[in-house]
């Protein structure tokens, strides 16, 4: 591949048909960036637009910057005979094209995964788990949406034996549209629950969302489904594909068996396969909910050929960094972290892990969960009985949907709010699970704890 070529007059009319060389075009080039700020010389760029930002407006100097070629859907923004602008009829839809081509390349499995809870941690499990005997092409931190998903993809080279791509939704079609992209030849959906309610209306608007993976396998004779078969809603979508199970229940003939030892506060486990020896692992992470990531991640690499001694060793030396079931030690408490997301299921599933651990004081800082339209209300009237029933030693409420349990809590507008009084009032010698959805940026808390 030859990289950063300049255009010539002869290009004209070729670019002018971009679903037959765009992607001639990426190889010749070598290079793409979606950011006016950072133009790699002789690269692509693509100008995308969101809900308060244009690209068409920034080609123009992208090109100034370095780049050779700029994508544009905006037809007022190419000036008279400049050859260096294409002009397609959807930049986001052409970026994905150019992705799919890519991958079309490449005759390696792709591990689609996605899920309302876990899919990023399990993301991660997985792609330790494989890279003990393989070359892996992961997704990069959550770049999961329908312009992250292009980006990792066109990040396969020869020297990948597979790719593990995760797939985020918050509205219907989301899902098709990232397969449709990324053409997985595997998938796994972690759970469906309430998230997004505001986008999929409804709990069945989740299932149809995150089944658009199922549905996708359904159109390959090759595909394989990695599940949890002790999850019914999976179970009942996933009619017609060849399953890979795990379950931490017992059951019959399972791929994969799991159970927690305890949770103390990190999470320890055994997992065997196929009713053979156990393993016993003694993982970093926190939660006895975590045993399904790490059961699907021992799924996926028992599938792929990894040993059982080193799917060990990826499990028990991984260490959350992402503020997801994180354990925090600082000079005066010990913190349990998972401030990146929340929604009705993972809150519930945190309030009663932290419930169980065995450790005393504790102190829970729960931030508001956005994006449940008119079932928000009621989600956090819910949260509050269940601190009602858990009777913490401490509750603090951030978030106006809260407000209502004041006279039982003590409920803060926003998390300044909450570091003002942190540095007013110095908390000692708790244990504190701090869970909040990421705008609620409960992640500022930590330091001052």
């Amino acid at each position: 591949m030859s990289l950063h070529c300049q255009p010539s007059a002869a290009d004209t009319y070729h670019f002018k048909h971009m679903k037959q060389n765009l992607y001639e075009l990426y190889r010749r080039q070598g290079a793409l960036t979606t950011d006016s700020r950072d133009c790699p010389e002789g690269s692509i760029f693509f100008a995308l637009k969101g809900e308060s930002f244009d690209g068409n407006k920034f080609a123009a100097s992208a090109l100034e910057k370095g780049c050779a070629y700029a994508v544009v859907d905006d037809a007022t923004a190419v000036p008279e005979g400049d050859n260096r602008y294409i002009l397609v009829d959807d930049v986001t839809t052409a970026l994905q094209h150019l992705a799919r081509d890519h991958r079309r390349q490449f005759n390696i499995p792709v591990v689609g995964i996605t899920g309302t809870n876990g899919k990023t941690t399990t993301k991660e499990l997985v792609s330790r788990v494989l890279a003990e005997q393989m070359n892996v092409l992961a997704t990069e931190g959550n770049f999961n949406n329908d312009i992250g998903v292009p980006k990792t993809l066109l990040r396969i080279n020869d020297t990948h034996d597979i790719a593990v791509i995760e797939m985020g939704a918050s509205h219907p079609g989301d899902i098709r549209r990232l397969v449709e992209t990324a053409e997985p030849t595997c998938g796994l959906i972690t759970n469906v629950g309430k998230a997004h309610l505001q986008g999929f209306g409804s709990f069945e608007g989740v299932c149809r969302t995150k089944g658009e993976l199922y549905d996708f396998l359904r159109t390959r004779e090759d595909s394989v489904v990695f599940i949890n078969s002790a999850n019914p809603h999976l179970m009942a979508m996933a009619q017609n594909l060849t399953l890979i199970d795990y379950a931490s229940s017992p059951a019959e003939g399972l791929y994969v068996e799991g159970e927690v030892i305890s949770c103390a506060p990190t999470l320890t486990f055994r997992w065997r396969h196929a009713g053979g020896e156990w393993h016993r692992v003694e993982s970093q992470l926190i939660g006895a909910y975590n045993i399904d990531n790490m059961l699907a991640a021992t799924a996926v690499g028992l599938y792929f050929g990894i040993e059982p001694e080193n799917i060990d060793h990826a499990l028990t030396t991984y260490r959350p960094t992402n503020n997801r079931s994180q354990l925090t030690l600082t000079e005066r408490n010990r913190l349990v972290v998972d401030a990146y997301n929340a929604n009705p299921t993972s809150m519930a599933a945190a309030i009663d892990n932290f419930r169980r651990m065995e450790v005393s004081p504790k102190m829970v800082i729960l931030g508001q969960m956005g994006e449940l339209g008119a079932s928000s209300h009621e989600e956090h009237v819910r949260v509050v009985e269940m601190l009602d029933e858990a009777q913490f030693d401490e509750v603090w409420l951030v978030g106006s949907e809260f407000a209502f349990a004041s006279n039982r809590y003590r409920v803060f507008e926003n998390v300044e709010e909450v570091k003002q009084t942190l540095k007013t009032n110095s908390i000692e010698g708790q244990n504190i699970l701090i869970k909040g959805s990421n705008f609620t940026r409960l992640y500022q808390l930590p330091e001052l704890l």
